[in-house]
């Protein structure tokens, strides 16, 4: 089976998502993409992905077109209303995950880290259920 986790930077909620189904779903070939990939994997995503043991470091953005055909599922981790969505046709199945986007989170740093845990938190429950349901 192959998964791929769709959203617009590929910097932060895809990243994550991609980093625990690496763990979780060992038996898959597991990707992330962006429509506007950033030129990097924020790093407060790399540090609240290593609070679970979880290294994500040596990922990086990816475009649409980088991912190999034909994907099984797909999961898209839009929030925000202004932000637009991606698709990607011919996925056996789709789901979408409304989350916001962490790298857009304003107050102190404490402040975001926690935006950045929370989603993280979010993405593992989320994909822990789909990989109970597969």
């Amino acid at each position: 089976m192959r998964i791929l986790f769709l959203c617009t930077g590929n910097s932060c909620r895809s990243q994550m998502a991609e980093g625990f189904a690496r763990q979780l779903l060992k038996e898959w070939d597991v990707w992330s993409a962006g429509t506007r990939p950033a030129e990097r994997v924020h790093p407060l995503a790399v540090q609240v992905m290593a609070e679970k043991g979880i290294d994500i470091s040596t990922q990086y953005p990816k475009t649409i077109s980088d991912i190999p055909r034909p994907v099984d599922v797909v999961v898209t981790l839009c929030g925000e209303a202004a932000e637009e969505c991606p698709t990607f046709p011919g996925a056996r199945e789709t789901e979408h995950w409304g989350l916001p986007d962490p790298a857009r989170a304003t107050g102190t740093p404490q402040e975001v880290l926690q935006v950045f845990r929370e989603v993280r938190d979010e993405i593992e429950r989320r994909l822990r259920g789909l990989a109970e349901r597969v």
